[in-house]
């Protein structure tokens, strides 16, 4: 409640603080002020001059200069009057604020006060201060460090932001590498079957029968398309939930189904279980043999196909591969980034992942994923 308070609604409480505190007995010979002439007792220009000095500590925040500025004038008011009041550490908190606060005319802004503080030193030497050089440069020093405070927050807070900003943006970036990611794997191996589908059909033009079967394989994976569509902008929704829907071993068949219907002999082996703790193993595995079949579709149509998964408590292997006697399926070609993103996503997750040509003809894809402690 306090916080959504107005900053200068929060700041103002402090410089009531110092009013009341000037007023303390207990405080006596504890004013803050410079030049030692005889204190002078409170009257009227002293109640204008404790305002001076207290009451813009209310604004140093959001009218840094504002404040300095008038507090400076008080406390140059009560050196001058001789007016001795514990109210002159506003000054200090002035600088604090200013310098960290104050965004332009920084360097005049220092520059002024220090003309004014030497004048300010002249004026009461001559009116017969004792405090010496040394007593007027230890305040000078103690006035400097007051704003080199300042300045060290603002730098701070500065170099805070920047953290910040590139925290954002590399999160940022991290995001839309996932969404570029998902996207491709789900897309791709999508379209890709609808375009060998497509293109089976028109050699079926004389039996009606397959016609219509490679028909309704495109629909069916037009509708899985738009299925996996929907649940990934789901994922992008800011008020859907954060946890992912990791591929079922029932899913992974049905991917396997799909890609034969396109015409890709494919011989799926499954050995094990997923282990409860599989979680982003799971997942990454079903990538991967969606892209390599995504692929064998591409560049080996027709060729036999082999994807083979292991699970047991510790890892997931994958295997897919073609003996490279089938054809490209007029698909259009890839750009590399299934591949790179598959490896990514493995290497994320300390597994080993290779994608080769085979010396006869083909591709292998081997990956190794870590998914679980060993019980």
């Amino acid at each position: 409640m306090w916080r959504r308070c107005d900053v200068v609604v929060r700041d103002l409480p402090f410089a009531l603080l110092l009013i009341v505190l000037s007023f303390l007995p207990v405080l006596d010979g504890q004013e803050t002020q410079v030049g030692d002439l005889p204190a002078r007792p409170f009257d009227a220009l002293a109640a204008v001059v404790l305002a001076l000095e207290t009451l813009p500590l209310a604004v140093r925040r959001r009218w840094p200069a504002v404040s300095l500025a008038l507090v400076s004038l008080g406390f140059l008011l009560a050196e001058l009057g001789s007016y001795h009041m514990v109210a002159g550490t506003a000054l200090a908190f002035a600088l604090v604020s200013a310098g960290a606060h104050l965004e332009r005319h920084r360097r005049t802004a220092g520059a002024v006060l220090s003309l004014v503080y030497a004048a300010l030193a002249v004026v009461l030497d001559g009116l017969g201060s004792t405090e010496g050089p040394e007593g007027f440069l230890v305040f000078y020093v103690e006035v400097v460090a007051a704003w080199c405070i300042g300045a060290w927050l603002r730098s701070t807070r500065i170099a805070e932001a920047e953290r910040r900003r590139r925290v954002a943006e590399s999160t940022r970036t991290t995001e839309r590498t996932r969404i570029a990611r998902e996207l491709h794997d789900v897309v791709t191996h999508h379209v890709t079957a609808m375009v060998v589908q497509t293109e089976a059909a028109r050699y079926l033009t004389a039996a009606p029968d397959r016609l219509e079967e490679t028909l309704s394989a495109v629909s069916d994976t037009g509708r899985r398309a738009i299925g996996d569509l929907r649940h990934l902008l789901d994922l992008l929704n800011p008020d859907h939930g954060t946890d992912a829907v990791v591929p079922s071993v029932g899913e992974l068949r049905t991917l396997v189904e799909q890609t034969r219907k396109a015409g890709q002999p494919v011989e799926f082996t499954q050995e094990g279980e997923p282990a409860e703790s599989a979680g982003s193993a799971e997942f990454v595995a079903y990538r991967v043999v969606q892209e390599a079949l995504t692929n064998a579709l591409k560049y080996a149509h027709g060729s036999r196909t082999v994807a083979q998964v292991h699970y047991n408590d510790r890892e997931i292997t994958v295997q897919v591969g073609t003996d490279g006697s089938g054809s490209a399926s007029g698909s259009p070609g890839g750009s590399g980034r299934g591949l790179t993103g598959l490896r990514d996503r493995v290497d994320a997750l300390g597994g080993e992942f290779s994608a080769d040509r085979r010396p006869g003809g083909g591709f292998v894809v081997r990956a190794r994923i870590p998914a679980g402690s060993p019980s």
